[in-house]
């Protein structure tokens, strides 16, 4: 009975020692790739463009385009070629550029709070009586109709609010990352950190009704506040919401059929709940609010930023890497996802300015619509890869090694998901080692969700994303108007480039492409009440065939 055993784990243990026998790391390349990210870092000032000077970058706004222009500029100014890349349908852009809420009566007070995102604004300041409604599903229309013409609604109570005990920031601990390096019990699924959005209303990229309602919900309501007049709608601000901190995404659509809301504004639960309470109390309360938002139709096609540093005897070969350009609006979307361009845009300059050998081509892909359906990402993997609706390859898809995602925030590196691949855990063993010291080394077969690494693992191709530390990017950052260039931790950003900038000059220079899962089969496109969009995005060249 031993000598099987003895036998399987002997050529089990020459199969793994021949993958790191493959993956023998440069340690010499390591070290020039850790001085320059370490020593010489320019990655707080990637940031600082994308973030203080291009604002918030809502896909399709003023902020998003600065943005994508600077990159094409910077990177072409290390001579890196770069370009924008067009997908469509996304539908219309929106922009605000001012936003002013007070309390009048019973006594003045400023009032925290945020424009959401495809409404639109109120032509100056308006004033009115708040008045509070209770509007579940459709049925409640009839009680308010006629009723509501000039006021400022609130859509629903208070809610009471509880001190946390718990910090607003936090590092992963030991016991935490050797949780994450299990396998996870069945009934849990196979998810990691939770993906962006999950606590916001509506889930990942979505703001659904007041009440939780879904999108036909929403599309309702929003017709009957319009036909109603109602001055101003106001909701609390939800979940994670409170002290001062204002989680705000969309009202409205992007889609241009559907109804243009009433103007659609958060306010922090502690000034809503004072409003509440008033009402309540049947004292009189008047608001006054001053927005100014439009929307966006001369460009209903968006754009991805892609610049690519050509490989040599291997250059056909692609790794690529890739972080979203976007953001909600109400911060200027630092943590998400200015860090994790950055870093990748960190990534390209050290890979140039070192002029390290590269067999494989490396792409750079900033991509935008992630916010809303993970829309761009997706676009461009069935333009040059295969679409999952039907899973035909294209002959790109033979020819890429991998693809590298950062989207967590600005947390510092703990470790990668596998995304079910365990044949990557010897090769990311490997690689990992000489990030000891910086507090990288787990390895989770776990998939983790959310972003838009998910659009080439859905077509069979390796695609990764980071184990990082959340720090405040549940708590305290993710869409809300605290997102800002001071929630970002400069250390971690630059330890964030020194490992997938390893990770990238490995993949580069590997013998091998990087191995595959199975390919899987062909998936239902999502529905347009799914994505909140027009129309499932293509790429502008193949809109046009």
């Amino acid at each position: 009975m031993k000598k099987p055993f003895l036998a399987g784990a002997l050529l089990a243990l020459a199969a793994s020692t021949s993958l790191i026998a493959q993956d023998a790391v440069d340690l010499d390349a390591v070290h020039r790739i850790r001085e320059e990210a370490l020593q010489r870092s320019q990655v707080m000032e990637h940031l600082f463009y994308l973030t203080d000077v291009s604002g918030s970058r809502l896909t399709n706004s003023p902020g998003f385009f600065n943005a994508a222009d600077w990159v094409v500029k910077q990177l072409g100014d290390w001579g890196i070629a770069a370009h924008q890349e067009k997908w469509g349908p996304y539908g219309r852009g929106w922009t605000f550029t001012k936003f002013s809420a007070h309390m009048l009566e019973p006594t003045s007070v400023p009032l925290i709070g945020a424009p959401l995102a495809y409404t639109p604004g109120t032509s100056g300041p308006v004033s009115g009586d708040a008045v509070i409604v209770a509007i579940n599903n459709e049925a409640d229309f009839a009680k308010y109709k006629g009723t509501l013409k000039g006021k400022m609604v609130l859509l629903g109570p208070g809610r009471e609010l509880q001190m946390s005990l718990q910090p607003l920031g936090l590092r992963r601990s030991d016991a935490d990352l050797a949780t994450i390096a299990q396998v996870p019990d069945a009934a849990q699924g196979g998810r990691g950190q939770r993906p962006p959005g999950a606590d916001a209303i509506g889930g990942p990229g979505r703001q659904g009704g007041p009440f939780g309602g879904g999108a036909q919900f929403q599309r309702a309501l929003n017709k009957f506040l319009a036909d109603e007049g109602v001055a101003v709608a106001v909701r609390m601000a939800p979940g994670r919401s409170e002290g001062g901190t204002v989680f705000a995404q969309g009202g409205g659509t992007r889609d241009p059929k559907d109804p243009v809301p009433s103007p659609m504004v958060v306010l922090t639960p502690e000034h809503y709940n004072r409003i509440a309470r008033l009402l309540d109390h049947k004292v009189p309360v008047k608001l006054e609010f001053d927005i100014q938002a439009r929307f966006l139709d001369d460009r209903i096609d968006s754009v991805n930023v892609i610049g690519e540093i050509p490989g040599g005897r291997n250059r056909d070969e692609v790794v690529m890497i890739g972080a979203h350009l976007d953001s909600w609006h109400s911060g200027t979307g630092a943590t998400d996802n200015a860090a994790g361009s950055a870093v990748m845009i960190e990534v390209m300059r050290i890979l140039k300015t070192l002029n390290l050998r590269l067999d494989r081509s490396v792409r750079l892909a900033l991509w935008s619509g992630e916010e809303q359906c993970i829309c761009g990402s997706r676009a461009y993997v069935a333009e040059h890869f295969a679409a999952r609706e039907d899973m035909k390859l294209k002959p790109e898809h033979a020819k890429l090694a991998g693809y590298f995602n950062v989207d967590n925030g600005s947390g510092k590196i703990r470790g990668v998901y596998l995304q079910g691949n365990d044949a990557m855990r010897p090769i990311f063993q490997a690689w990992l080692k000489p990030f000891d010291d910086l507090g990288a080394s787990t390895i989770s077969i776990r998939n983790t969700g959310g972003t838009d690494h998910l659009s080439f693992d859905a077509v069979g191709l390796p695609g990764f994303q980071f184990i990082q530390d959340p720090l405040e990017y549940d708590s305290r950052t993710h869409h809300s108007n605290m997102d800002v260039y001071d929630r970002v931790q400069r250390a971690d950003m630059m330890q964030m480039a020194a490992i997938v900038t390893s990770f990238v000059y490995n993949s580069a220079n590997r013998d091998a492409l990087l191995p595959r899962k199975p390919l899987p089969k062909p998936q239902p496109a999502p529905t347009q009440q799914q994505n909140n969009a027009p129309a499932v995005p293509t790429t502008a060249a193949a809109a046009a065939r």
